[in-house]
């Protein structure tokens, strides 16, 4: 197994209703989260959340269009214990780029790291994501 970067994007996705897309992870059906993904070496933080959005919902919209737009935020958090295995030895922490993006409502979603998803109110949304980074990522980039 190749280990990851801490380093990751994190991308909240919402329509033109303010409805904010959550999605269940398939390692712990209780982590509902926005899209996230280890930025790849040689790969800047833009890139790595246009890719892990386009791989983890299949979203895959005209850049010209929908772009993501870049939040400038960047988190740092502790690793989830049960997580330190995937980084090399000493690794504590991860450092997140936020982004956002609104999508046209109703867009198909293909899930392919996850085991289920839904379209919620922002509230909804901060109340079932597991982080709080992701918590408050919705609370301040998602409209009322």
């Amino acid at each position: 197994m190749q280990l990851k970067r801490a380093e990751s994007v994190l991308v909240v996705i919402r329509d033109e209703h303010k409805q904010v897309l959550i999605m269940q992870r398939d390692d712990d059906a209780n982590f509902w989260q926005s899209v996230t993904g280890t930025i790849e070496m040689g790969e800047i933080p833009l890139n790595a959340a246009y890719r892990e959005l386009a791989e983890e919902t299949g979203i895959a919209l005209p850049k010209s269009l929908h772009p993501i737009l870049d939040c400038r935020l960047m988190n740092q958090y502790k690793i989830r214990p049960i997580w330190l295995y995937r980084y090399p030895p000493g690794t504590e922490f991860n450092n997140e780029y936020v982004f956002c993006i609104k999508v046209p409502a109703g867009m198909p979603i293909v899930l392919t790291e996850h085991t289920d998803f839904n379209w919620t109110s922002k509230q909804e949304a901060m109340q079932r994501v597991w982080s709080k980074t992701n918590r408050d990522a919705i609370a301040q980039f998602v409209p009322d």
